[in-house]
């Protein structure tokens, strides 16, 4: 049987993602980073939201597509390059989906949709910006938090968790404090929260 155009959108993007010359080691196996991580975003949108569109889904798997390829070091390394760089990759990542869905064959209407939803245009106005913006951070809890909390200061970390539940929806909200945290993660969430 011959796949859908959004098998193929998500072969494609994973395609792109498996091409990431960095790796991450889970279980004494390396994956190429980014397409772990947009594997990850597929499995927590839809365990966060499962009736997600295809929009949403699409947008997801490529929230992080090639990110490699622009360097963070590209740019200043304060505040204003880190602003910059985010927004240089929002709109990569946005531009390289567009090509694949193009070629797949989906209408303008629905590329520009899911362009939207990488740019994170709307949240908190749109319910599937706000959607994306609740997984982006729930990920980011469930699998990368611990090992990044463990590298720096329990200040920097409080302002970075308060920053992150600002973005978060009430439901995102229920959803991150079911989240399996070691006790000094949850005493640093309980501070940032409280």
């Amino acid at each position: 049987m011959k796949p859908t155009r959004f098998e193929t959108s998500i072969a494609l993007i994973d395609k792109k993602n498996s091409e990431d010359i960095n790796t991450y080691q889970v279980s004494g196996i390396d994956y190429p980073k980014e397409l772990l991580y947009s594997q990850r975003m597929s499995r927590k949108l839809l365990q966060f939201n499962p009736n997600a569109s295809r929009a949403l889904q699409i947008a997801a798997r490529a929230q992080h597509i090639c990110r490699w390829k622009i360097a963070r070091d590209e740019y200043p390394m304060d505040r204003v390059g880190y602003l910059k760089w985010r927004e240089t990759l929002k709109k990569m990542h946005a531009e390289l989906t567009a090509e694949i869905l193009n070629q797949v064959g989906y209408d303008t209407e629905f590329i520009d949709r899911v362009s939207l939803l990488i740019n994170k245009k709307l949240i908190k106005k749109n319910e599937e910006s706000q959607a994306l913006e609740d997984t982006i951070c729930l990920v980011f809890l469930d699998y990368y938090f611990e090992e990044f909390a463990a590298k720096h200061e329990d200040e920097k970390i409080i302002d970075i968790l308060k920053k992150t539940w600002v973005k978060m929806s009430d439901k995102g909200h229920e959803a991150a404090l079911k989240i399996k945290f070691s006790d000094k993660s949850l005493a640093l969430i309980k501070q940032a929260i409280g």
